[in-house]
């Protein structure tokens, strides 16, 4: 019997169905970054004037983050928003606000709710608290200037008082030097100076003694009650 003849090549694979290709992330899905505040306030300011422009300073609704969320979806993180928020409501000028201001007030600037005793109290307390460590502060900043300025005026009567027992000490060196007739050797070790110092010694007494005879005598100072001549 004859047969048809057998093909010498491989026969093919069975081809394997291609895999889905997976959609692009939406918007909602990818990570936001955590905005520092600075950025986080130009956004709200921007969109929410009534509450968080410059220099506004309104006690906030309660939970008024789920409404900022919902407003202003995939802008912030829930990390950045409530850094934002603690800082903004732990300022001094918000708990100002807070202890004198009747009402909350909402994203739009409409009154939302009261500020309740207990909020109003602690807010008020607490800027207390913060004026008198300001103070503490004021007054521990002059005590320590003042205790500064003691010092230094300490130092410079300490350091005119050397500069005048140097110049002493030189005007006595000078003066022995003029009048001596010991050798330049035996003086230098009877006034306990060394050879190398000696002329720069007694030439800035020199100086100093010119200086001092060209400066003019104090006038003594004029009985009480006596006449000008």
């Amino acid at each position: 019997m004859n047969s048809e003849p057998e093909s010498d090549q491989p026969s093919a694979a069975p081809t394997a169905p291609a895999a889905p290709i997976a959609p692009a992330p939406s918007a909602a899905a990818q990570r936001l970054p955590d905005l520092p505040p600075a950025e986080c306030a130009a956004l709200l300011a921007q969109h929410f004037p009534a509450v968080f422009g410059k220099e506004v300073h309104r006690p906030l609704k309660l939970r008024i983050a789920a409404d900022i969320q919902e407003q202003l979806p995939n802008t912030f993180t829930k990390r950045a928003l409530s850094a934002f928020l603690h800082r903004h409501t732990t300022s001094t000028l918000y708990l100002k606000a807070l202890a004198n201001e009747p009402n909350r007030y909402d994203l739009s600037g409409a009154a939302a709710g009261e500020v309740s005793a207990e909020h109003r109290q602690a807010a008020a307390e607490e800027v207390q608290r913060r004026r008198a460590m300001q103070q503490q502060r004021r007054a521990g900043a002059i005590e320590s200037q003042r205790k500064a300025e003691a010092a230094q005026r300490n130092a410079d009567i300490a350091q005119r008082e050397a500069d005048g027992k140097e110049r002493a000490a030189r005007a006595r060196l000078l003066r022995t030097f003029e009048t001596s007739s010991l050798t330049r050797a035996n003086f230098c070790a009877l006034m306990g100076v060394a050879d190398a110092e000696l002329d720069a010694l007694l030439a800035q007494a020199r100086d100093e003694r010119q200086r001092h005879a060209a400066t003019p005598a104090p006038a003594a100072p004029r009985p009480p009650n006596a006449r000008p001549r």
